[in-house]
């Protein structure tokens, strides 16, 4: 082993961070520097926010650099040599030389794609290891086999790198792969694909690493678009997204926007569970179609009253609200009249509350004829006495009567999108009884929204729209107002004008020479310097210019009706297994899901190799689904421990559990207990230190976990309890989240496939 190239690369990692600390000093100052000015003028307040912003932003990817700054080098044919770390950094001299190339360069791509037989020029690849600032290990791999010089960290398996990275141990959090990054990832990643990209495979496939990586890739490669549009990233639970939360961030990538589908409808967050089959009624795309009608069932009109009863009863022919006026008595808003109005108001096309306008403009039209005609009648039946300036009179005065906005309101009301669905899920209609028992909710507060409502409020939110006319008349007149205050100080400035000096070589300007004031009350408004993914989680309508929806394969027509208006170019990339629906609304079938909206113009890749899961794990896991799929075919795992999993039948559920903990728990790594909520009271008092809940710690050594909560995460550990009493496919994903040990306990029968294990 050379240690003149150890000493060699410990100085470069030295010189490096040297150079990190210094441009985080320069970004602090310049933040610390941009506060303190003391300008008090919009101007100086733009300027102040606009250097406070990108210099925080620059100083966030330079703190995200500081562990695993710089991780490889490639050493190429031509004498050429270049290290490739999470960020790119430069040299403080005339031409910015690089010191650490950005991994999503072009020029970096052979560290992923370079082999013995397409070498891409490279003559050798150094895999650098370090802990802090401080480098561990060197692993070299000749790519040009002429070359034979060797520097003594060649490495026998080229694979050492990555099998080291595998076996390390979990800490509760995902770690980014760009050091590892396979060259069936790599072409994932930087895809040119412009549409929906769909990344298929088993557990431990690396989906969601891809996922991620290919987000921080995307921001990197169209900087200037998504840095305006943003990237959502739609993750299935709060405990998944907490897990994934410090990928994108070691990238130096902060300005996304995670959600969960039961956070997508601003102001909602959606915790609450459904009965069993009230998420798949919810979730059908025949939905739309059934709240389209109970918006329109909200646009009434007068009903018609029958006179008496029986079969000859009478029958109001022109049933009508009464609306009494305090200066003209009563007014009758007919069933005729409200017709003509409603037909009005929809022929525009636009939502119920901006079509509202339409219909009320129409009834106070009507209303004024009315009573036109009433005032004005000529009793010896001549022309009607009232003049154009009488009947505009009585008009405002119809249009400003409580009672006659009353009346429209009865049969035309402001709806929101929570009121809606809240009075909507209270008596359901245009469903069979026994499904509108199954959505009926006599509760309406908002801790009582589930995640499946959270699509249902946005088609509501598309139905009803939002009249922002008076937002806007407001806004016009508050920009009125500056415009009148700037005129009357560039009016002030003129005033004072000296005209002492009149020789035009001493003539100056003065601020009415160069600004009007239009343009001066322009300066000012406030900017909004909110970043695109803060500003998007407050905005329903903001078009993302990205989407990733990780377990895409778990939602169901409605979710997707929800995210393909958050990105109407279609930019996307979905990540799942629909050997892994567990959802009772998922839709599973990518056809299914996409069809409605890109037809076929989608393109799916697969990945097919089992990074994480044990090849003696996988098989038992395979072994699930096969007893009722029986050419399921698993992915190929990379790795074998030698360690079979351990499957117990106990009396004592709790104390075995307990015993269970005690034995597995890893030294540095972390054991996960995945069982049925039922359990989980039982479980956790047996188990000190643990709790039980909707977001679990995952940094903690045992966590307490339902099987959909562990959709996605990965443990040294874990063991799997009462596995009969899982549904299939969840108990598939929890036997599939162990990266050394798995064990299983029950109390009495097993499932299928595993009742064959020895």
């Amino acid at each position: 082993m050379s240690t003149e190239e150890f000493r060699n690369e410990q100085q470069f990692i030295t010189d490096l961070y040297a150079r990190l600390d210094d441009l985080r000093e320069q970004a602090e100052r310049a933040v610390q520097g941009a506060l303190g000015e003391a300008g008090s003028g919009f101007q100086a307040r733009l300027e102040r926010d606009i250097v406070v912003a990108e210099q925080s932003g620059l100083l966030s990817a330079l703190n995200s650099g500081e562990s695993g700054l710089c991780f490889g080098r490639l050493e190429f044919s031509d004498g050429s040599d270049h290290h490739i770390g999470r960020i790119g950094i430069r040299q403080d001299d005339r031409e910015r030389t690089p010191l650490v190339l950005d991994w999503r360069t072009d020029v970096a791509r052979p560290f992923y794609l370079a082999t013995g037989h397409s070498p891409m020029g490279l003559r050798r690849r150094r895999h650098i290891t370090t802990r802090g600032r401080e480098v561990t290990a060197l692993h070299d791999e000749i790519l040009d086999l002429a070359d034979t010089e060797r520097t003594g960290h060649e490495g026998t398996d080229a694979d050492a790198v990555l099998l080291s990275a595998l076996d390390a141990a979990r800490t509760g959090r995902m770690h980014d792969i760009v050091q590892t990054i396979q060259a069936e990832q790599d072409r994932i990643i930087r895809s040119t694909h412009r549409g929906i990209l769909v990344v298929e495979g088993g557990p431990g496939t690396g989906k969601t690493a891809v996922a991620l990586h290919r987000a921080a890739y995307l921001l990197y490669a169209h900087r200037e678009l998504l840095a305006k549009r943003g990237v959502l990233i739609v993750g299935p639970n709060p405990a998944f997204l907490g897990y994934i939360g410090q990928v994108l961030p070691a990238l130096g990538e902060t300005g996304v926007l995670l959600a969960t589908p039961g956070e997508l409808f601003p102001g909602v967050r959606a915790t609450a569970a459904d009965r069993p089959g009230a998420a798949a009624v919810k979730g059908r795309a025949e939905m739309a179609g059934i709240l389209a009608r109970v918006v329109s069932d909200r646009q009434a009109l007068p009903e018609i009253v029958p006179a008496g009863s029986g079969e000859d009863a009478d029958v109001v022919p022109e049933p009508a609200l009464e609306i009494d006026h305090d200066d003209y008595g009563t007014l009758l808003l007919d069933r005729t009249m409200a017709h003509e109005a409603r037909d009005r108001a929809r022929a525009t096309g636009l939502p119920h509350n901006l079509a509202r306008p339409y219909f009320a403009f129409r009834i106070i039209d009507a209303l004024t004829e009315q009573l036109a005609d009433r005032l004005g009648a000529d009793p010896y039946g001549g022309p009607n006495l009232l003049g154009p300036d009488d009947i505009a009179q009585l008009g405002k005065e119809i249009a400003t009567s409580a009672d006659v906005h009353a009346a429209i309101d009865t049969l035309w009301p402001p709806l929101t999108p929570r009121q809606l669905i809240a009075d909507y899920l209270a008596e359901p209609t245009y469903l069979p009884e026994r499904e509108a028992e199954l959505i009926r909710r006599t509760t309406t507060g908002e801790a009582d929204w589930t995640p499946a409502d959270v699509p249902l409020l946005d088609e509501a939110a598309e139905l009803l729209g939002i009249d922002d006319t008076a937002r806007r008349a407001a806004e016009e007149r508050e920009r009125l107002e500056r415009v009148a205050y700037a005129q009357g100080v560039l009016d002030l400035s003129a005033g004072s004008e000296s005209y002492e000096f009149e020789d035009a070589e001493n003539e100056f300007l003065a601020a009415h020479d160069i600004i009007d004031a239009e343009r001066m009350a322009e300066r000012q408004e406030e900017a909004d310097h909110r970043s695109a993914a803060e500003r998007a989680a407050a905005d329903r309508t903001w078009a993302f210019g990205h989407v990733i929806v990780d377990e895409a394969q778990e939602l169901s027509a409605m979710a997707w009706r929800l995210l393909m208006r958050r990105c109407p170019t279609r930019s996307m990339t979905l990540v799942g297994d629909p050997a892994q629906t567990g959802d009772e609304a998922g839709c599973g079938s990518w056809q299914q899901i996409l069809a409605p909206y890109v037809e076929d113009r989608w393109e799916l890749v697969r990945l097919a190799v089992n990074y994480r899961t044990p090849a003696e794990i996988m098989e038992l896991a395979a072994a699930v689904l096969r007893a009722r799929h029986p050419g399921f075919e698993p992915p190929s795992s990379v790795r074998s421990t030698g360690r079979r999993p351990r499957v117990e039948r106990t009396d004592d559920l709790a104390a075995a559990v307990a015993d269970a903990v005690r034995e597995g728990a890893p030294a540095e790594g972390r054991l996960a207990v995945i069982a049925p909520r039922p359990l989980h009271e039982e479980l956790a008092a047996a188990l000190p230190g643990v709790r039980a809940g909707e977001e679990p710690d995952l940094t903690r050594p045992v966590v307490l976990l339902a099987p959909r909560q562990a959709k996605g995460l990965e443990f040294d550990t874990v063991i799997v309890v009462e596995p009969a009493d899982h549904e299939p496919s969840d108990l598939y994903v929890a036997l599939t989240r162990a990266t050394q040990t798995l064990g299983v306990l029950h109390t009495g029968r097993l499932p299928a496939g595993l009742d064959e294990q020895p």
